[in-house]
């Protein structure tokens, strides 16, 4: 079952390039949380959270990348908002590898509540910035 399903009511952006890698990243985390929650071999889950990790990263950077080229006055809070979660994923990423942390039902919930919270309030507020 998915965690997390893109409609364009809840999280559509109007801007082209956000919304398609919204839809691949909100897939890779329903893989994730699917192998997580679903018994799957550790290698597995590692695996897709590392990939999902990068894609996270990449995707970001690309959101950043355009603000700052139409000069979008939100960059700098959207920006830490940002960091905040790439460090929190880091750390998780690290503590996985270690042993010392798995994917569970509560990370797949958290992540989904800050996507909930960040795509409408600060993803949607660069929407004619980018457009423009």
């Amino acid at each position: 079952m998915s965690l997390i399903t893109w409609t364009a009511d809840q999280y559509g952006t109007n801007v082209g390039f956000a919304d398609e890698e919204h839809k691949i990243l909100f897939d890779k985390l329903n893989n994730l949380y699917d192998l997580a929650t679903g018994g799957a071999e550790r290698s597995a889950v590692g695996a897709q959270l590392d990939d999902l990790i990068a894609y996270v990263v990449g995707h970001f950077a690309h959101e950043e990348k355009e603000m700052q080229a139409k000069g979008f006055d939100g960059y700098a809070g959207h920006k830490s908002e940002h960091d905040a979660l790439v460090g929190i994923c880091a750390g998780l990423q690290t503590k996985f590898h270690a042993g010392e942390a798995d994917v569970t039902e509560e990370v797949g919930q958290m992540v989904k509540g800050w996507l909930d919270s960040h795509i409408p309030t600060f993803d949607m507020a660069y929407s004619s910035a980018l457009n423009s």
